[in-house]
């Protein structure tokens, strides 16, 4: 029980929730787009199983993403996944990704909708969740991704709107969050066993697993997601030029 009290478990369950309200707001548009056409009888039911499901088959590829991430070098591909999530929150593409989403009249279809649905989108949430569970030690990893998931639930799912109005009134949430990205990116690479276990892999140069070392890496990340989003966001046409053009 004293593993729970921690403080590295209450700031990984911290940005389990925040990074599951930011990269999860597709979800809630999603689960709303599949059951649009359900009777509204209906309607309550498709939407919680939709949830449900979606919810265990993430659980499942967490803990596959945890065992994968001991595995030399995944940490680092992870990271760089992590930083290219980061970027595309601070700078988002204009494209409608959820236009694909058919809704269906039937309720199993429905639910069966939301599962596909979630599992092609959950990939960003996956390995941001997985990373963030890596800062709160091996014993509880799985307690701690379960627990952040279902905390998070009623929040993407009855809360959605309020987030989203929340986030474009206050555009530094997505900032915080896509540097929030960075940081796990940066603490999960030098993480890696290939540079950290002075054993294995012995030609890789190591990098000595410090707190300090760990607090510059997640700077240097947060920073780099910073700099990268707001480059290209300043780069690209305003939504006005190109509609001008």
């Amino acid at each position: 029980m004293e593993q729970f009290m921690t403080p590295e478990f209450w700031v990984a369950v911290g940005q389990i929730i925040m990074i599951d309200i930011l990269l999860g707001g597709d979800n809630a548009v999603v689960i709303a787009l599949a059951c649009r056409k359900l009777p509204p009888a209906q309607r309550t039911k498709g939407i919680l199983w939709g949830t449900a499901g979606a919810i265990v088959l993430r659980v499942v590829l967490i803990f596959f993403a945890l065992t994968l991430l001991a595995i030399p070098f995944l940490k680092l591909v992870g990271a760089i996944l992590l930083l290219w999530i980061g970027v595309k929150l601070l700078a988002p593409e204009h494209d409608d990704p959820h236009g694909n989403i058919q809704g269906s009249d039937k309720l199993w279809a429905a639910v069966k909708t939301v599962i596909v649905a979630d599992l092609v989108m959950s990939v960003d949430n996956v390995i941001a969740i997985a990373g963030a569970a890596q800062g709160a030690g091996q014993g509880h990893q799985m307690p701690l991704v379960i627990f952040g998931l279902l905390v998070s639930i009623p929040i993407i799912v009855w809360g959605s709107q309020l987030v989203i109005k929340l986030m474009d009134r206050f555009p530094i949430i997505i900032t915080a969050g896509g540097m929030l990205l960075g940081w796990i990116a940066g603490t999960m690479a030098v993480s890696d066993p290939a540079l950290s276990n002075p054993d294995a892999w012995t030609w890789v140069p190591k990098v000595p697993q410090t707190d300090m070392v760990k607090y510059v890496a997640g700077i240097g990340g947060a920073v780099l997601v910073l700099l990268i989003g707001k480059w290209i966001a300043a780069r690209r046409p305003k939504a006005g030029h190109t509609a001008a053009a």
